[in-house]
Formats: structure tokens, C-alpha cells, sequence
């Protein structure tokens, strides 16, 4: 297959949308950067703050406080998801568009948090979303990207599992009137 046919039948027809996210993930971390002091937080409504904290660890800083070996672990497990994901990308037929964005919204989050890690040692976060004095885990635009694409690959899967559910009343029902059964 052509590179042209490869961008244009396939999902690798969304890693536009893949890239644009990625933009987006890295100059809103960026942003928060240049504009406010680590640990800073700016209260933006009663129930959001930006606060610019660093993730040493992985969702929930989970492993946070290893001695370090966790940015190479995760490194090389983003690594891996990212070519894997554009594998499966080359792999899903240009007709299968919500499969497909799902793979292009995790492969920017993967990305995203990569170039954190490779560059940093940790991944920046600074939404923070609370309740009264309950705060969710900071967390930022890839992180956001791979919820909504994994959320996007679970209602695919629910979605091809009544689509098959409903074909194959579709054949009983033929082969019912095939056999003259009534």
C-alpha cells in the first residue's frame, strides 16, 4: 500500500487530530510554566483551580515516590503504547472513525506525557478539580486526551458488540425462513 493510500484508508487518516492535541497538551503546560510558581494555584471557579504541580509518577501519582527508575519504566511503556497505537492506527479500516480517533486522542495523551518525562523526569499537571476540601488528583490535557479516547474505545467495543449481537439475529432469523420453520 501506497503512503498516500496508508493516510488517507486507514486510521493514520486521524493522526491530524493526534497532533493537535499534542499542541495543545504542550503549550498549556508550557504555559502554566512561564506564567505561575510551582505549587502555585489560582482559583478559577468554586470547583476548579489551576495548580501547577509535577507528577514524578504515573496516573494518581502512582509510584511517585520511587528513587527514579519509574520515569524510565514509564517512559519506555509510553514508548511502546505510542507504536503500538499507530500499528493498530495503519491497521483499522478509514470506515471505523470512532475506533480510530479513540486510538488518535491516547496516542497524543502518550505522547504529550512522554515528552514531559523525557524532558523533565516528571509529567506537569495543573487541572484541579474539588469538592469542599476533596481534591481529585491534579491532572492535564494528555491525561484528558486518554480518558476521552479510552471512554471513546469502551462505547466502540459496546457498539460492534450489539451491532454483532443484532447480525446475528439477522442470520437465525434467514435461516429460520430458509428451512421453512414457522
Amino acid at each position: 500500500m501506497s503512503a498516500k493510500l496508508l493516510f488517507t484508508n486507514t486510521g493514520l487518516r486521524w493522526l491530524w487530530l493526534a497532533l493537535i492535541m499534542l499542541i495543545i497538551d504542550q503549550v498549556t503546560k508550557q504555559s502554566v510554566v512561564a506564567l505561575m510558581d510551582y505549587r502555585e494555584s489560582i482559583k478559577v471557579m468554586p470547583f476548579f483551580n489551576l495548580t501547577y504541580v509535577h507528577n514524578p509518577g504515573a496516573a494518581f501519582s502512582f509510584l511517585a515516590d520511587q528513587g527514579g527508575w519509574q520515569r524510565w519504566f514509564f517512559t519506555a511503556i509510553a514508548g511502546v503504547v505510542s507504536i503500538f497505537l499507530v500499528v493498530w492506527m495503519a491497521k483499522t479500516p478509514k470506515q471505523d472513525k470512532l475506533i480510530a480517533i479513540s486510538f488518535a486522542l491516547i496516542l497524543s495523551g502518550a505522547v504529550g506525557n512522554l515528552i514531559d518525562r523525557m524532558m523533565f523526569g516528571y509529567v506537569i499537571d495543573f487541572l484541579d478539580f474539588y469538592v469542599g476540601n476533596k481534591h481529585w488528583p491534579a491532572f492535564n490535557v494528555a491525561d484528558s486526551a486518554i480518558f476521552v479516547g479510552a471512554g471513546l474505545m469502551i462505547l466502540d467495543a459496546f457498539r460492534d458488540s450489539a451491532n454483532s449481537a443484532k447480525q446475528s439475529d439477522t442470520k437465525q432469523e434467514s435461516k429460520t425462513k430458509d428451512s421453512g420453520v414457522k
